[in-house]
């Protein structure tokens, strides 16, 4: 099958190779360009929990020490093994989805109060004043930014015109929005007829069939491989 990755190539390196080496076309076409904030590095030990609502957070975090002890929130799986892989054992990872995020929190231990919140500059779900309402204290620190990319590389298009996509990956509502942009300023409309979004949750799924993506499916985290062979045996 041909696969459209959106993610960034340090998020889907891994994925595409495995893809690839199940016989797989894989075409990249990143809508999201990803740069650091570059945040004063913080002292884990100032707060009682640490939270990400995505793996980039996580990439561009900075710390005053290697204490890595802390306990940390994660919005998914995802973000959870980026987590691990920088050397913090002690998360807890969510569905997926913030909300379900937030009421991991809420439900967590009574002495956790103290938060500290590490996200990019655009957000769709404002966690830290939900949290505020909820009792707890909260420090928002924005330590990457995400811009949108709408330009497509001639490699990528003269790909999609040679393999005509089957399945697109889309990972967040900007970008599913970048990717819809990109289609229809390049005139790929025709060429993604018999393609499949594959949306990694509702809340993107909605977004693209109000665009007239009709086709769509939802996938979890971690799952992308099983999914597309279930769909190509299918």
């Amino acid at each position: 099958m041909n696969i459209i990755f959106t993610r960034p190539f340090i998020d889907s390196e891994d994925l595409m190779m495995n893809f690839f080496s199940t016989g797989h076309k894989v075409i990249h076409m990143p809508t999201l360009s990803i740069t650091s904030a570059n945040m004063d590095p913080i002292n884990p030990k100032d707060y009682d929990a640490l939270i990400f609502t995505s793996s980039n957070a996580v990439r561009y975090l900075k710390l005053k020490n290697q204490d890595k002890k802390s306990k940390c929130f994660c919005v998914g799986s995802l973000t959870e093994r980026t987590l691990r892989l920088k050397g913090f054992n002690n998360t807890v990872a969510a569905s997926g989805t913030v909300n379900a995020l937030k009421n991991i929190i809420l439900n967590s231990d009574q002495n956790i109060k103290n938060l500290a919140y590490l996200c990019g500059d655009i957000i769709s779900y404002e966690l830290d004043k939900e949290l505020v309402q909820e009792g707890f204290k909260v420090k928002k620190i924005i330590n990457y930014f995400s811009k949108k990319i709408t330009d497509l590389s001639r490699e990528s298009h003269e790909l999609i015109k040679k393999y005509p996509a089957n399945i697109a990956l889309i990972y967040s509502k900007r970008s599913a929005e970048s990717f819809d942009e990109i289609v229809r300023k390049h005139s790929l409309s025709e060429l993604m007829t018999h393609c499949k979004v594959m949306c990694i949750s509702k809340k993107i799924e909605e977004y693209l069939k109000s665009k007239g993506w009709n086709k769509t499916e939802l996938f979890n985290p971690g799952e992308e491989l099983i999914k597309i062979d279930q769909i190509k045996n299918g």
